[in-house]
């Protein structure tokens, strides 16, 4: 790199945000992180951790202002922040189902709006949103988590259109299962059906025993980076041989043989 660009990435407190701040430090960015409690956050080298709760426009504002002032600009924003909201759909409550859409997406479209007038006066920029496997293909029992994500997969590659002749690229990360913490600070529905729960627990054994087998979050900070290093990156970056198998498979096989096929996957065949 000719000079150091400045980079801003929310959710940095663990997983996929905690090393794309570690490896991107690393490779010589200004980087900045962020957190709704930065007291929590372990010290990295090279990384600022600032407060941010992307579900108040103040607050993003007041993130991305201070960057903006330290540096006088801000080239890429790499939107991670986000949760999983677990159980069934009709488990979930109207405002649990708000509130799963409040940070995953509306917090990305606060950013996005937030920091796109800068990047337009300067001429270029660079937003990168960490979408999801389940943004491609749906799993039962986190139905509103992959509601956000297939809502954030739309609205990006709209973006992308849009923003193209201001010179600021869009992309997408979709990975699979990645061990981190994501998966054990799920926020489970409070109305629970019992009806369902035979079903959810072999669906969570599923994912659960794949998680086990997945590979650590740098797989995905190294996605980004070579995102950040391309002059004309895609627009969809997958992260896992799962994801990559399924988008095939959805492409190629009739709908009926896919359902049988997320079923299996999921163990939601077996008997109750």
């Amino acid at each position: 790199m000719t000079e150091k660009k400045i980079v801003l990435i929310t959710g940095v407190s663990s997983g996929i945000g905690q090393a794309t701040a570690q490896l991107l430090a690393q490779w010589g960015f200004i980087v900045f992180g962020t957190s709704r409690n930065p007291s929590t956050v372990s010290a990295m080298p090279g990384v600022e951790v600032l407060p941010l709760d992307v579900r108040s426009d103040e607050s993003v504002r007041s993130c991305v202002d201070a960057v903006v002032k330290r540096n006088g600009g801000l080239d890429i924003v790499v939107n991670n922040a986000g949760y999983i909201l677990q159980g069934a759909i009709e488990e979930a409550t109207l405002d649990e189902a708000k509130a799963q859409f409040e940070t995953n997406f509306f917090g990305v479209v606060r950013m996005v709006k937030t920091v796109l007038p800068i990047m337009r006066k300067q001429g270029s920029g660079q937003i990168i949103n960490i979408s999801s496997g389940v943004g491609l293909t749906p799993f039962p029992f986190v139905g509103f988590y992959s509601a956000s994500k297939f809502a954030l997969e739309g609205y990006t590659e709209a973006l992308r259109h849009e923003v193209k002749p201001f010179h600021i690229k869009v992309s997408l990360v979709e990975p699979g299962f990645i061990k981190t913490q994501l998966y054990h600070n799920t926020q489970r529905a409070a109305k629970e059906i019992g009806d369902y729960d035979v079903w959810q627990q072999w669906a969570s054994k599923a994912r659960d025993e794949y998680v086990e087998k997945a590979p650590d979050p740098t797989l995905v900070a190294e996605c980004v980076l070579r995102i950040i290093e391309k002059k004309a990156p895609g627009l969809r970056h997958t992260v896992g041989s799962e994801v990559a198998r399924a988008v095939r498979l959805r492409r190629f096989l009739p709908e009926s043989m896919f359902e049988m096929g997320v079923r299996r996957f999921m163990h939601l065949n077996e008997k109750k």
